[in-house]
């Protein structure tokens, strides 16, 4: 007889930002709460909802949430033991903001350290 192995999810550490409404729509909220179960749960996920974000650190990633006329992203780093939410931010421009990537490291280090 095969035992499945079930696995706990993992815990969201909140190092910076929240989702809530507002300024997230309902929507939008529901989609990024989804998301972050599909990670918690150990699902890879992949473009339009998810890139890696290597110029952050290995294992970083931001998820891409289309808000009614917003875009947010949630950075995170996914660990062997929980999911690091390092910034949620509204994406104004094509490229994420230097101080949004610098944040995000200092944060990895401090949590590391």
């Amino acid at each position: 007889m095969m035992t499945a192995t079930i696995r706990p999810d993992k815990p969201l550490v909140w190092l910076h930002g929240a989702v809530k409404s507002p300024p997230f729509s309902r929507e939008a909220r529901l989609e990024a709460g989804f998301l972050l179960r599909c990670l918690q749960r150990g699902e890879k996920l992949g473009l339009p909802q998810s890139r890696p974000m290597p110029n952050i650190g290995g294992r970083c990633h931001e998820l891409r949430i289309v808000d009614e006329r917003v875009s947010w992203r949630i950075v995170y780093r996914v660990d062997a033991d929980a999911i690091l939410i390092l910034a949620v931010f509204r994406k104004q421009t094509q490229q994420t903001p230097r101080e949004v990537i610098e944040a995000c490291r200092k944060r990895i280090q401090d949590y590391d350290s």
